[in-house]
């Protein structure tokens, strides 16, 4: 079966099983192109709740699957790789944070979205990268303890000056690789490309770029921009997808080692045995879990909008 036959495959079960297909954009272009809807993990989560179908397929990671199935509780949501998870959210759990709380009394628990369901049930707030400098800045606690992300909360901070903003270490193990260095040396061979990175990148990553974003928000620049040419300080797969939308403009890696080995894992073939009822993973998970995470989230929209 050719990439094509298999697309076709997937286009028609899709329909005739009742399935709504959510991609992030950190998957291939060839599963972006069997998606009802191609975004970031929150963005794709709201899109879901809003579909009348009654199957959720996230080809993302775990917490992104969980994510869906809190604000979706009444479908069926399936993981389209089961073993595809997040090694952020995997560096913290609840009993974890339970046990440093007593070290940040009157802290209001602000958590990124990258996190387990499980954990969010004991967070004040969830947050995006694109929406947590805004939440943050609206709510009325001054002492903030934020996690899992050490860069992203240290970006936050800058930009909020006005909280106490503390952190744990933890954050994307692809995004921290990125060093002062790659930026000299991808500056340097491309003198004239404006540098757009993900506030997940190290601080001297972030302050020496031209355009600092969510994955979207990354794209939506280059897409506005009158620039020409590109660094793309984000997972590889960024770049392959502005490459199809705006062939007439040039980008180029910051570093080869910003590719997502969990997000790698979902394939085609992957997405096709999950519209046949072959393949995935069903999503579960307890009323309890799914009641104090849907409490987190809805703060994150009260205050972000």
């Amino acid at each position: 079966m050719t990439v094509y036959e298999m697309q076709q495959e997937i286009l028609r079960l899709k329909k005739e099983n009742d399935i709504c297909i959510l991609a992030h954009a950190y998957q291939g272009q060839e599963i972006l192109d069997v998606a009802d809807y191609v975004g970031d993990s929150y963005g794709l989560s709201v899109q879901a709740s809003k579909d009348p179908h009654g199957t959720v397929l996230m080809c993302g990671v775990r917490f992104m699957a969980e994510t869906c199935k809190v604000l979706s509780p009444e479908k069926k949501v399936i993981l389209s790789h089961p073993e595809a998870g997040c090694p952020m959210a995997d560096q913290m759990d609840k009993e974890d944070i339970e046990a440093i709380l007593p070290n940040y009394p009157d802290h209001a628990v602000v958590c990124y979205v990258n996190t387990t369901s499980r954990l969010k049930t004991i967070c004040d707030v969830c947050v995006t990268s694109s929406s947590a400098v805004k939440i943050i800045r609206a709510m009325e606690q001054k002492d903030i303890l934020f996690i899992p992300d050490q860069n992203l909360a240290q970006y936050v901070a800058e930009q909020v000056p006005e909280k106490n903003i503390k952190f744990l270490r933890g954050g994307c193990p692809r995004h921290a690789l990125m060093t002062k260095r790659d930026v000299e040396r991808a500056k340097a061979a491309h003198p004239e490309a404006l540098l757009l990175v993900h506030p997940e990148c190290r601080p001297e990553v972030v302050q020496a770029a031209d355009y600092v974003g969510s994955t979207t928000g990354i794209m939506k620049f280059a897409r506005e921009s009158e620039a020409k040419e590109f660094i793309i300080g984000t997972e590889t797969s960024i770049l392959e997808h502005l490459q199809f939308e705006l062939p007439e403009k040039r980008f180029h890696y910051l570093s080869k080692d910003l590719m997502c080995p969990n997000m790698k894992m979902t394939t085609l073939a992957d997405v096709y045995s999950c519209v046949k009822g072959t393949g995935g993973e069903i999503i579960e998970l307890e009323q309890e879990i799914i009641d104090g995470a849907r409490r987190c989230i809805d703060e994150m929209i009260r205050l972000g909008g």
